[in-house]
């Protein structure tokens, strides 16, 4: 494997770290969040003898500098333009001309900005748990969902102090999350992923991700979702569907959990209507996360189509 840092201006470095074959066909791997972080089980869905998986930790989170944790970053200069420039500035510094990007929930949001962005050198996209950050998407989550989840939404409606309650879940949380308390801050960090665990997978086993038991990993991560997500990205409610057109040609799959609470089918079906050179796989029994059953076969299985294709070209 390796690994390295990418520099960038305002003492950013990005960590990223490639593996399988260096004569594979390259993809990028976007993780979720935004803030989760390098996905490992990610790698393991790209054939290592045929791809050659490229993955980096956003800015923020991670091994990325500096920390989404730490309470002086004001994170000012991390948005979605700054991420779609640095994964511009990570393909010409390895030196690669086109690649196949593959993003799951926030991922895929990303990757589809980056490719209306960067057409030219996309050469095909592989999304699971389909999202678009729009408001709408946001507030369901966030909001919404109290409907399938009172109980645990009663918890986290009552962990934001009265005189926050007047606003929007994500603004209340938000302002804990930069309160000068360190306790405050962590406990919305606490509560933030409480309320995210109840509704990431179909299996009521499933639990919590391992890396989320971290509280510094919590704090970064749950502070960079509410600034995402507080300025809805920095894109336009339907501006992803409206610009779908700069992504004929560009072959995509969508992987989309039937009973994904985060992010309702509903928004793949209106992304795959909109994109004709996409096909949409409905799996029945999954829900948003990519651990769920028939998830990581099915992004195998694009991956494997996308390889027949170019090995075809």
């Amino acid at each position: 494997m390796q690994a390295g840092y990418l520099d960038r201006p305002g003492g950013h470095r990005i960590r990223y770290a490639c593996a399988g074959a260096t004569d594979g066909l390259p993809v990028l791997l976007l993780h979720g969040g935004p803030g989760s972080g390098i996905s490992r089980s990610a790698v393991r869905r790209f054939d290592p003898e045929r791809w050659r998986t490229i993955a980096f930790d956003q800015r923020g989170c991670g091994q990325s500098t500096p920390g989404a944790g730490d309470h002086d970053n004001d994170l000012a200069d991390n948005t979605t333009a700054h991420l779609i420039d640095d994964i511009e500035a990570l393909r010409c510094q390895l030196g690669i001309a086109r690649w196949v990007v593959f993003g799951a929930s926030w991922g895929a949001t990303l990757a589809l900005v980056y490719a209306q962005r960067h057409p030219a050198t996309t050469l095909g996209l592989i999304l699971a748990g389909v999202t678009m950050t729009r408001w709408s998407e946001i507030d369901w989550l966030y909001n919404g969902l109290q409907r399938f989840l009172p109980e645990a939404w009663a918890r986290f409606a009552q962990a934001i102090p009265a005189p926050l309650r007047h606003l929007h879940p994500v603004d209340a949380y938000r302002a804990l999350l930069n309160a000068d308390d360190p306790a405050t801050r962590q406990a919305a960090a606490d509560a933030w992923h409480e309320w995210e665990a109840g509704s990431i997978s179909a299996d009521p086993r499933m639990g919590w991700p391992e890396r989320w038991r971290d509280p510094a990993y919590r704090l970064a991560r749950a502070r960079l979702c509410a600034h995402y997500f507080h300025h809805r990205a920095w894109l336009a409610e339907d501006q992803l569907l409206r610009d779908a057109h700069r992504l004929d040609g560009i072959p995509g799959y969508l992987i989309q959990g039937r009973l994904d609470l985060q992010a309702p089918p509903a928004t793949a079906h209106a992304l795959a209507r909109a994109w004709p050179d996409s096909e949409c796989v409905m799996i029945d029994n999954a829900g948003h996360s990519t651990g769920d059953a028939g998830m990581a076969e099915a992004v195998a299985q694009a991956a494997g189509r996308l390889l027949e294709r170019w090995d075809g070209a």
